[in-house]
């Protein structure tokens, strides 16, 4: 073999050599560099707190480790978890109440200015509250009555009689001697949301073919309207579901089926605003009128009414709310203590008193007996009274 060839042939061999040599040397800083990365990004994986998060994710995003995870809100958090398997749809709420909602017929027989006899009647709606019979409704729907006719929600009908009232927070009981009745579940208003979807069921209008269904939200509640000069309705519910004379009465329900008000008032030119009695206050009215028959409320013996712009210019009076002594009943509480007519009260205790309707409302809260010292403006000045709460019925 000639030399030169020989020559070219080592050459060529050395080259190859040295070619494998780098390329291997290259291949272990590749795998060094890679075992690098692979370390980092396990290292930035981030630690979720809570094994049941990692469960809810999905398989295609739990394996991209190394993209960080969004922070999560934990199963724990105060955000709340709604259940819809606790509220009924319309239809469900409308055949578990529509048993123990009942219509009420009133009538009663007055004399006109020539002495002849005028029959009047009313309509309304009513709630069954036990397997005695007896049913709450609303005062007024009742009041004045010579009779009274309850159609229970299958066709029969019984004549009533009353049990209690209480015009103040326009609520009464009567009962009917029957079976096979349907209660109502009641609610705790105490538990109501605005804007809460909510169902109010009665016989709006007196109309025939069982009761009327409206659906509405919960507005607004702790709501006071005046009912005169001298009374206020207090902590009711406002909603926009549609309530209608012969309503009055019939129940304000939540999605669960809970009775949580009893309509009782609608705003003429009010664009379909409704009130309701909530069920605390309401159940509390209700164990005084099965008892006693009437409300064993705390009696100053006063005329109330509310103060306005005018009285107040008229007075001097130094204050924008309060409760002006418009009358004083001889030998109870107020006339005994020293308060005069145009006395403007604004606190009973520690309590503010702004209108007739907390008046009202702190009355219900003490029974008589109680202690309480009245705070008081006459002409201009400052005053305070201790009295002793009465009774009404006295």
């Amino acid at each position: 073999m000639p030399i030169g060839s020989t020559i070219k042939r080592t050459i060529i061999c050395t080259l190859i050599l040295c070619a494998l040599t780098v390329l291997m040397c290259l291949g272990c800083k590749i795998e060094e560099d890679l075992d690098s990365s692979v370390e980092v990004a396990t290292q930035s994986k981030p630690t979720v707190s809570s094994p049941d998060v990692v469960k809810n994710l999905s398989s295609p995003v739990a394996s991209q480790t190394a993209i960080p995870f969004p922070t999560l809100v934990p199963l724990t958090s105060t955000i709340p978890i709604v259940s819809k398997e606790e509220s009924l749809s319309t239809v469900e709420v409308v055949k578990l109440l529509k048993p123990s909602v009942v219509h009420i017929a009133s009538g009663s027989v007055s004399m006109d200015i020539f002495n002849q006899p005028v029959p009047r009647t009313g309509v309304g709606s009513g709630l069954m509250l036990d397997l005695e019979g007896r049913i709450l409704t609303n005062n007024h729907v009742i009041s004045s009555a010579q009779l009274v006719t309850v159609t229970l929600g299958d066709g029969r009908s019984y004549s009533a009689s009353l049990v209690g009232a209480d015009p103040v927070t326009d609520l009464a009981v009567i009962q009917i001697n029957a079976a096979q009745l349907v209660p109502a579940r009641l609610g705790n208003s105490s538990e109501i949301e605005v804007g809460e979807d909510v169902i109010a069921v009665g016989h709006a209008l007196g109309l025939k073919g069982g009761p009327t269904v409206s659906k509405g939200v919960v507005s607004a509640v702790n709501r006071t309207i005046a009912v005169n000069s001298q009374s206020s309705m207090v902590d009711l519910i406002q909603t926009d579901a549609s309530i209608n004379p012969g309503n009055s009465g019939g129940p304000l329900v939540n999605m669960e089926g809970e009775v949580i008000g009893i309509n009782t008032a609608i705003i003429n030119d009010s664009n379909g605003i409704g009130f309701a009695i909530n069920i605390d206050d309401a159940k509390a009215i209700v164990g005084q009128l099965i008892e006693f028959g009437v409300v064993n409320r705390g009696f100053i013996g006063i005329s109330p009414f509310d103060v306005t712009d005018s009285i107040r210019d008229k007075i001097n009076l130094p204050v924008a709310e309060g409760v002006i002594i418009a009358g004083i009943v001889s030998g109870y509480p107020a006339d005994l203590s020293g308060l005069e007519v145009e006395d403007v009260i604004i606190k009973l205790g520690e309590v503010n008193i702004s209108n007739s309707g907390d008046l009202s409302k702190y009355l219900i809260d003490h029974p008589p007996g109680s202690e309480v010292v009245v705070t008081f403006y006459r002409d201009g000045s400052l005053g305070m009274v201790e009295l002793t709460l009465a009774s009404a019925r006295q």
